[in-house]
């Protein structure tokens, strides 16, 4: 599989805007906790930054989208994606991503 297959993969299993803003919220939670343990030195916060993005990300894989986290199967793409799906909500442009998926912003 290719990056790019993946990553229509990667949005078709994202497809409920719920899941998406968990990941947003995810992605979000894991860099504050990155940042904090960059400026406190506390090791701890490194433990804290994939617990706070993973399980974010998962429950709405759990509770909207009904599937499998993409992680399991492609890690480091799926990381990839996080952020640049998050890259492209911010900048606006994710609709038309997920247009060709038929699917809504």
């Amino acid at each position: 599989m290719t990056y790019p297959e993946f990553w229509r993969r990667y949005l078709g299993a994202h497809r409920d805007r719920r899941t998406r803003g968990l990941h947003y919220l995810g992605t979000s939670l894991a860099l504050g906790a990155l940042g904090t343990a960059a400026a406190t030195r506390d090791w701890r916060w490194l433990t804290a930054a994939p617990i706070a993005g993973y399980s974010a990300a998962w429950l709405g894989h759990l509770v909207f989208e009904h599937n499998r986290p993409e992680t399991f199967g492609h890690p480091v793409w799926s990381l990839a994606s996080d952020f640049r799906m998050l890259g492209l909500f911010v900048a606006g442009r994710l609709g038309g991503e997920l247009q060709g998926l038929g699917e809504k912003q």
